[in-house]
């Protein structure tokens, strides 16, 4: 039998009266980059959590590397990375001390640690002052720093929420370049985004939401009718009005 590297069967996440999440089903193959497409409020960020444990599904499971997210949540986070859009960084520490903690947490010893934070701040040009602590980072330094943070153990899965804002043009090649090299390496990306752009170039497979619910799911060139651009298409699936006239304007 196959084992996916991500399973959604039947999630539905509740709160209160509001439905977040609709009974999402999804299945990832190891090694796909998927782009995570919705409008604020479509549910990407709920089910990011859930994929990742912060949240637990109102009904149905969720699967990582064939364990159940619910039975075993700590053998899941050993295996993979996560970069949230409120990054829920320990603000009180440098940035070499967060990543120290980081990597002990994940079972790494100090040398690997050091070696990977340096190789780290290398490749993202993050050169904070040696007592320069995460608070007083900028907003694209502590993006930086988050993402490192996802990276530093090696992970089989990695999910990316807006890893692009707030960051340099020059550093978001870098990104780019190495979340491209982890995929070819066989490591399962999942991205949200609202820049269509950057998803068009860098996914091949698409996923979009909608009122906590999958509107559309495949390869873009499987969900586009005309060969039209992803943006098009994502309005034309969440029923998007052309709007842009105000009355004073």
């Amino acid at each position: 039998m196959t084992t996916f590297a991500l399973e959604l069967d039947a999630v539905t996440k509740r709160f209160g009266d509001r439905v977040a999440v609709d009974d999402l089903t999804l299945r990832l193959e190891p090694g796909t980059f998927l782009g995570l497409l919705g409008r604020n409020g479509a549910g990407k960020s709920t089910t990011l959590k859930m994929m990742t444990g912060l949240v637990r599904p109102t009904a149905g499971r969720v699967l990582v590397l064939g364990i159940d997210m619910a039975k075993d949540p700590i053998a899941v986070k050993r295996q993979i990375g996560a970069m949230p859009e409120d990054m829920a960084l320990m603000e009180l520490l440098t940035g070499p001390q967060y990543l120290r903690f980081v990597g002990r947490m994940h079972g790494l010893d100090e040398a690997l640690i050091a070696q990977r934070q340096e190789e780290l701040f290398a490749i993202l040009d993050l050169a904070p002052g040696p007592r320069t602590l995460v608070a007083d980072f900028s907003f694209g330094m502590k993006k930086k720093l988050a993402l490192s943070a996802a990276l530093l153990h090696g992970p089989r899965i990695l999910f990316l929420d807006e890893p692009f804002e707030g960051i340099d043009p020059v550093t978001s090649r870098t990104i780019k370049e190495i979340l491209l090299t982890l995929q070819r390496r066989g490591v399962t990306l999942i991205l949200t985004s609202h820049i269509l752009e950057v998803v068009e170039k860098l996914c091949p497979l698409i996923a979009i939401l909608d009122d906590g619910r999958l509107k559309g799911f495949g390869t873009l060139e499987t969900l586009r009718q005309r060969g039209e651009s992803l943006e098009a298409l994502f309005v034309d699936l969440v029923g998007g009005e052309r709007k842009g006239e105000l009355s004073w304007l």
